[in-house]
């Protein structure tokens, strides 16, 4: 388990205990199964980016102080420079930079991701609250949303429904890196 994972584990069971909320009722209100919850309060399990605005709102916190460890106080902008954004590691597959952790109040999660080429596997589909955005900037994407697979290439982008089952993964040899932008 990375020493990222643990600290967002920790982060989070810190502000769900700070609200008065347990884990059943955390895992309620967020509309996930409580073993699910448990498991990435635990750190065995990946905490989805899309769960960062609902969180956020419901401990009266910052989503992105999970994955940081700090509140942030920008209100009017918050400048993210190349390759300074807050990491979020949680598959071997994906690299997440956040790109506005520092801004307090966001309506939405900017990500850099980088998806690793692993040709053969399956896709790893989820789903979160909200939409989600996504523009290709390197690579080569195969999106894989509610059973359709769409291809995407640098400059293409796709906004959906993010509450359908969706996953990523690179196609080729080369990785995909695209802008995600995701909404409560």
């Amino acid at each position: 388990m990375s020493e990222n994972r643990n600290e967002i584990a920790a982060r989070l069971r810190g502000a769900r205990d700070a609200a008065g909320f347990t884990v059943e009722s955390a895992a309620e209100a967020l509309k996930l199964e409580p073993e699910v919850y448990a498991a990435i309060e635990a750190g065995t399990r990946d905490l989805p980016m899309g769960l960062l605005p609902q969180i956020g709102t419901l401990f009266g916190i910052e989503g992105s102080a999970i994955l940081t460890g700090g509140d942030s106080h920008a209100r009017v902008f918050a400048v993210t420079r190349r390759g300074k954004g807050a990491v979020v590691e949680r598959r071997k597959a994906y690299h997440y930079e956040h790109l506005a952790a520092r801004f307090n109040g966001p309506r939405m999660e900017p990500f850099l991701v980088t998806v690793a080429p692993k040709p053969g596997e399956p896709f790893s589909l989820n789903t979160h609250a909200g939409q989600e955005f996504n523009l290709i900037v390197g690579g080569t994407l195969e999106l894989m949303i509610n059973g359709n697979l769409l291809i995407l290439e640098e400059g293409d982008s796709v906004y959906f429904d993010a509450t359908r089952p969706h996953g990523m993964r690179a196609r080729g040899d080369q990785p995909a890196r695209f802008i995600a932008i995701i909404t409560a």
